[in-house]
């Protein structure tokens, strides 16, 4: 606990937005700054109480639950890491209400913080928005991939937006830039995904018969001598879905680091596409409060439009 400074002990109701989470969870979420083994080391020894008794991590809190913690040590602010998605983030609001709020994520920025980056987009939007008493992520998006992100305001919301997942119910698309001429107007690729983990502990996913079923179908948008312009309807929402149904069929994610061709990845970039080529152009919800069905779009980043307008210009003569 080196670094760190003393608190006072402190107690308070759970307010109605947080019930049903776990107190765990909880206590991560609002002890900003407490590392969470020091979060579990205290609901292990009994320190926190909750209606004067001892709880489990895995105890999930009630509206109206009097807590109360012990005296804590909280770090002081981390340096900004460079991953930091710093005042971008405000300029990018596709949608807001008392209910939702909907960002056009940038590539390159983390949805959450860890593995070595400080603050991802939901630490930063709770950094920017101190009075918001709740903001959770709806659902996740790859570092390298850009587009539409959802974030729950209210607990309320995001269990009904996860059902809607869980259901099908959200319709998601994305603009998907291939290497290679795509024959079919519309491909139905159905491939179960398994996920593992390298030696260095970065995560994986591969086709394999015992892995999970996934769903995604492939759309023409444009073709050109070496490329394919593509929409991508998941249908399920495995890890690294699109990127790695797209590898498997031979038709790589052109910018992909991980599942794609990396010698032309190499030519690309000094053609301007240093990035993946993978944007989250659309998600159709139904509103969890009103029942209105919301077409959430972000437009194709600038850079994605140049390097399209690169392939027009007959100027990336790469393969």
């Amino acid at each position: 606990m080196k670094g760190l400074s003393k608190d006072s002990a402190t107690s308070h109701e759970v307010e109605a937005e947080s019930a049903g989470q776990r107190v765990d969870n909880y206590l991560t979420k609002r002890l900003k700054g407490v590392p969470k083994s020091h979060i579990y080391r205290i609901l292990r020894s009994g320190e926190v109480r909750i209606n004067s008794r001892r709880v489990a991590p895995d105890y999930r809190v009630r509206e109206g639950d009097r807590l109360r913690l012990p005296p804590l040590r909280t770090a002081r602010p981390a340096a900004t890491s460079g991953h930091a998605p710093v005042s971008r983030l405000k300029a990018d609001v596709l949608y807001e209400d008392d209910l939702l709020l909907v960002i056009n994520k940038p590539a390159g920025v983390a949805v959450h913080g860890g593995s070595g980056i400080s603050r991802g987009v939901v630490e930063q939007l709770r950094q920017e928005r101190p009075e918001a008493r709740f903001l959770e992520l709806v659902h996740r998006l790859d570092r390298d991939t850009s587009g539409v992100l959802l974030l729950a305001k209210r607990r309320s919301a995001l269990l009904a937006l996860h059902r809607q997942l869980r259901e099908g119910a959200v319709h998601k698309l994305y603009r998907v830039l291939v290497k290679g001429r795509w024959r079919d107007d519309q491909r139905s690729v159905r491939l179960p995904l398994h996920k593992y983990v390298l030696p260095s502990g970065e995560r994986r996913v591969a086709v394999k018969s015992e892995g999970m079923p996934a769903h995604t179908v492939f759309r023409l948008q444009r073709r050109w001598d070496q490329y394919s312009l593509l929409t991508a309807d998941l249908k399920t929402g495995r890890t690294h879905q699109i990127r790695v149904h797209l590898a498997h069929v031979g038709f790589p994610v052109a910018g992909d680091d991980k599942y794609g061709d990396f010698a032309l990845n190499k030519q690309l970039a000094r053609l301007g596409l240093k990035r993946m080529f993978l944007h989250a152009c659309e998600a159709v919800i139904t509103h969890p409060q009103s029942s209105a069905t919301l077409a959430l779009e972000a437009p194709l980043p600038p850079e994605l439009q140049a390097f399209l307008a690169t392939l027009d210009a007959g100027e990336a003569r790469v393969g």
